[in-house]
């Protein structure tokens, strides 16, 4: 559109409006949204971190046992250059065992014994074919500092360095998701039965 459309059509009702007579008004809105360009992002084997059948004599009976750190390849490609954080969704929230305020639950059992939790961080981060770092705000993208902390309590994002740490726009995004799962103390568990761990969260994608 040509930006002097607006000015050249004020003048335009002015020039046509007779200065002999009074004139009503009425107000003119021009309404619309402009929406970023999109951004897909994308996880390697669906999303799914599977550890396979443990033994319960393998769990630590006072301490919190901690299993295999899970990896999975993280993707995000936009249009064009973008500005983004990325959060998640607890979709087991308040059966987190540990830290419940930062890590995601993995479920009840026997729905007063909670499993365990699960805490994930972002890796070796590349934006656009370089290097880049990973930050994180916990006062809503007021301050960020650096961390591979990904999850609720916070917004994670990526700069190429600097300090203040500010959050660059990019267009592809490639890095490692860790997740690092911890099971109670089988103590606290009833271990008579099968039990499924049972994580889930959203990775949510929010244009800044």
């Amino acid at each position: 559109m040509d930006k002097h459309t607006p000015a050249a059509f004020a003048l335009l009702l002015a020039a046509c409006a007779p200065a002999a007579f009074a004139a009503s008004t009425t107000d003119l809105a021009v309404t619309g949204i402009i929406t970023p360009s999109s951004c897909t992002p994308s996880l390697s084997d669906g999303g799914v971190v599977d550890h396979g059948k443990l033994s319960a004599r393998d769990l630590d009976p006072v301490l919190p046992t901690r299993l295999q750190t899970g990896e999975m390849h993280l993707e995000v490609h936009c249009e064009g250059a973008t500005l983004f954080t990325l959060t998640t969704v607890d979709n087991r929230a308040g059966t987190a065992a540990i830290n419940p305020r930062s890590m995601h639950g993995l479920g009840m059992v026997n729905d007063d014994q909670k499993l365990g939790a699960v805490s994930f961080g972002v890796f070796e981060a590349v934006a656009d074919n370089a290097p880049v770092q990973t930050i994180m705000s916990r006062d809503g993208g007021t301050t960020w500092g650096p961390s591979s902390y990904l999850g609720h309590a916070a917004l994670t994002a990526f700069t190429t360095g600097g300090v203040p740490h500010t959050p660059m726009a990019l267009q592809d995004l490639s890095a490692r998701l860790r997740a690092f799962t911890v099971i109670a103390p089988a103590g606290d568990l009833s271990l008579l039965d099968e039990l499924p761990i049972d994580g889930h969260a959203t990775l949510q994608l929010k244009y800044w």
